[in-house]
């Protein structure tokens, strides 16, 4: 029998982000922008400084999201479902292309620890597929680590450097959305930094009256960046409240199973965005995994991700 203790599933209900703060009513003036991302932002820091039991599917589920507003800001034409494919269809040990390699460095982002080293931003720059080398990546990183550690409010941080990547290279915005997060967490001083900005960057707060894009140091662009906080937080908080009550369910069938090895697959629907129903363990074969997860849609604890009847994918 497998035993997971249901309390970890979600000790309290996920916290939101308070109505007021969400009220539309017009361009907030830049204090008022800056007072609701603030009120969005505690309502998120609950969340990121949580360990209940599913968190890792959640903040994979956020990464997912800013991976397909970045194909958008690439030039490329995935969406969420081929992205999921681009990464867990792929054969183990293979390349996952340039477009789940783009979702590799979101996830890489919301699973390691606050560190802004040159070696870490090389390989993140090559996997966004971008280039930046030496000294410049060695100049960026003191500049992430300054604004971190300045008096900035963060959000006003997390404008701060992406505005400075693109000043310095046009090239890189997308770089400069990843590492608008990071600062952003590191001045909140999260355990783990969430992707939030990214998935905003095309939405309502980014959008100009008269067209176009409010870009990473254009006019606006510090009002621009609370306001989407402000989006992102609700999101993100929603995403926790769905995510929280499918590992609830997940977790309260856990008895009902019997198959060998399947310990190791609810753990990994909890930690990851998507799982192959082809998965293999050394506990659990592939027929035995389907047979699993065919037991587990039964009992509505987990979703078919693809609508696909074969290369099929299962999450919360």
């Amino acid at each position: 029998m497998i035993r997971l203790d249901p309390a970890t599933a979600s000790p309290t209900a996920p916290p939101t982000v308070p109505a007021w703060a969400l009220a539309a009513g017009g361009a907030p003036s830049d204090a008022g922008a800056a007072f609701q991302a603030g009120a969005a932002l505690s309502a998120l820091d609950s969340l990121a400084r949580g360990q209940p039991a599913w968190p890792g599917a959640w903040r994979q589920r956020l990464a997912l999201r800013c991976a397909a507003a970045s194909m958008r800001l690439a030039g490329r034409s995935e969406d969420e479902a081929a992205l999921r494919d681009a990464w867990y269809l792929r054969p183990a040990g293979a390349e996952p292309g340039p477009a789940g390699a783009i979702f590799g460095a979101w996830r890489q982002f919301s699973v390691q620890p606050l560190v802004a080293n040159a070696d870490r931003l090389e390989k993140i720059v090559e996997m966004l597929g971008l280039h930046l080398h030496g000294a410049a990546l060695a100049t960026l990183c003191v500049e992430v680590n300054t604004l971190a550690e300045s008096q900035r409010p963060a959000p006003f941080a997390a404008a701060a450097i992406a505005t400075y990547v693109v000043t310095v290279r046009p090239d890189c915005e997308l770089l400069a959305w990843w590492l608008a997060d990071l600062v952003l967490a590191q001045s909140l001083r999260w355990p783990r930094p969430l992707p939030l900005l990214m998935a905003q960057a095309f939405g309502p707060a980014f959008r100009r009256d008269a067209g176009g894009r409010i870009r990473p140091g254009d006019e606006n662009f510090e009002r621009a960046v609370c306001v989407a906080l402000v989006a992102a937080a609700a999101g993100a908080c929603r995403l926790a409240a769905d995510v929280s009550r499918r590992a609830e369910r997940l977790i309260a069938v856990t008895p009902q199973l019997r198959a060998k090895g399947a310990g190791d697959v609810i753990q990994t629907l909890l930690n990851e965005d998507a799982v192959s129903g082809s998965l293999s363990t050394k506990n659990l074969s592939r027929f035995a995994a389907r047979r699993l997860f065919d037991r587990l849609q039964q009992l509505d604890a987990v979703r078919e991700l693809s609508g696909r009847p074969t290369f099929r994918l299962f999450g919360l």
